[in-house]
């Protein structure tokens, strides 16, 4: 195997332990996360995209020439040219061999580095989506905590102003009481007044009745002495 076909064989067999590990159930999204933003990871991620199409690059000429290789050695003429012994044809089949072998590997390493890139970026978004879930989920609970605050708030200034409305609900009731007494005292004492004004006159008829009694009585005793006087 030459070099180029070694770098090639190599490179894939760092994209399918890099993918690996990078689809570890355990380690969360977060974890890469923070790698990712590390500051040699910053360093390289700033011309990432140069990488990432120079290598792709790379790859697609080696699996172009792969394919080739791979046509040259199937085609007529070279297996016509097989035939002509045994050494030939065992060289051939080694040749193709070889060619298809490169082939798959170097279509295989195209296909895992475009993968990874993709595996990469999906990490990473679905660390900022937890990060601004989980703030989102923050931000709906200091929410909700504010409502109920001011819910609370709320109750407490409606139990307040019931509270003062019934004492004034109270105070207007006390007034009205005090009121109506006030009346019914005025009331009474405008009675009283009368029941004593009709007494006062009853006393004066009842004076008045004696006085005639005791004027009828000496008039009567006037006409008994002149009665007896006759006799």
């Amino acid at each position: 195997m030459t070099l180029q076909w070694l770098f090639v064989a190599g490179t894939l067999y760092t994209e399918v332990a890099l993918i690996s590990i990078l689809m570890l159930p355990f380690i969360s999204p977060k974890t890469w996360q923070k790698l990712f933003r590390s500051r040699l990871a910053s360093v390289v991620s700033s011309y990432s995209h140069i990488y990432f199409n120079i290598f792709i690059a790379i790859l697609v000429l080696l699996f172009l020439e792969s394919i080739r290789e791979v046509r040259k050695y199937s085609s007529q003429s070279a297996v016509e040219d097989a035939k002509v012994s045994i050494h030939a044809d065992t060289m051939h089949h080694m040749k193709m061999f070889r060619a298809q072998r490169n082939m798959y590997i170097s279509g295989m390493a195209l296909f895992l580095w475009i993968v990874l890139r993709r595996l990469v970026l999906l990490i990473a978004k679905e660390a900022t989506l937890m990060a601004e879930c989980e703030a989102s989920i923050k931000q709906a609970q200091s929410a909700t905590t504010v409502a109920q605050q001011l819910l609370e708030d709320k109750g407490t200034k409606d139990d307040n102003k019931k509270n003062a409305e019934a004492e004034d609900g109270e105070k207007k009731s006390t007034k009205a009481d005090q009121t109506h007494v006030e009346k019914e005292l005025a009331q009474t004492q405008a009675e009283l007044e009368k029941t004593k004004e009709e007494l006062y006159r009853a006393r004066l008829e009842v004076g008045s009745i004696k006085k005639q009694a005791e004027s009828t009585n000496v008039e009567y005793d006037r006409l008994l002495a002149e009665h007896a006087k006759l006799q």
